[in-house]
């Protein structure tokens, strides 16, 4: 029991003989330790001012929004790796032991996080190439529901916003790397339709309804040229079609417009559009 005393009353000393020794460098590591917090909370204010003020700048020159949105993304990297940079000379690390530690750090990352690089690469080709630009409609991938209006674009990915108001984050690389189809690349779009007429109703006349329908239609615009013709002779149907130009951004409203009054017409004109039936008949 006096052993295990003495062995207590040893190592109490021996702690109070190191903070007596090391005193002086424990406060200043604390010191530091606070500057360094200070310092990391000013810096980032400073970083989210000064990224305003650039984004604010760029804005007025008439920069595109995804080339702001990228280079502010990129700029706002680089101020926080300077931020890190400066706190580690805070604490007593040469700048040169920074720099090789970056470097080594760099090539590790850059080996482990090749896709990485790819979408950093592929969002430098985007900004170069611009085959799309904030506030387009693309389509990626159709199948996977990878389409809707450009959100923004950042150093890695770009986010869509779904018509149901999904983000959807895809990632440069594969936006550099795959088909993307820009519904409003153009301030004209073609519009298509192909409607079924039964062989007993008037073709000639279902055309001329057509023709009117398309001429009337305050969407549509008859200098660019309309068509109405007759596409196929299908088993149970005629099917016409009708191709007109029509403003990029009232695609969607003059498309749902036209079925409706299509269909109102046909059935006020007599002109019937056949479905899918199926006659069972029994045989006694």
């Amino acid at each position: 029991m006096e052993e295990t005393a003495q062995e207590l009353t040893d190592h109490v000393s021996q702690f109070q003989k190191y903070l007596d020794e090391h005193t002086p460098e424990l406060i200043s590591f604390g010191i530091k330790v606070v500057l360094s917090i200070v310092v990391l909370y000013i810096g980032s204010r400073l970083i989210r001012w000064v990224l305003g003020l650039v984004r604010r700048s760029l804005g007025r020159t008439g920069m595109d929004k995804g080339a702001v949105q990228f280079l502010c993304s990129f700029l706002k990297a680089l101020l926080y790796i300077l931020l890190i940079f400066g706190i580690g000379m805070n604490f007593g690390i040469k700048e040169s032991s920074v720099a090789a530690l970056l470097g080594t750090a760099g090539v590790t990352i850059g080996l482990a996080l090749q896709g990485g690089l790819s979408n950093l690469a592929g969002g430098v080709m985007l900004l170069i190439f611009k085959p799309f630009q904030v506030g387009d409609y693309i389509i990626v991938d159709k199948a996977n529901g990878w389409e809707g209006t450009v959100y923004k674009i950042e150093i890695c990915y770009t986010t869509l916003l779904s018509v149901d108001y999904r983000h959807i984050v895809i990632p440069n690389g594969t936006l550099s790397g795959n088909t993307v189809v820009n519904l409003t690349a153009r301030d004209m779009r073609k519009l298509e339709l192909k409607i079924g007429i039964s062989y007993d109703s008037d073709m000639h006349k279902a055309k001329q309804i057509l023709e009117q329908i398309i001429k009337d239609d305050k969407g549509t615009r008859e200098d660019q040229g309309m068509l109405v013709y007759v596409d196929e002779l299908a088993e149970s149907a005629v099917t016409l079609g009708l191709r007109v130009w029509v403003p990029t951004e009232d695609y969607w409203t003059v498309r749902w417009r036209l079925n409706e009054t299509i269909k109102d017409e046909f059935d006020r004109q007599g002109i019937r559009i056949p479905y899918r039936q199926l006659d069972v008949h029994l045989i006694s």
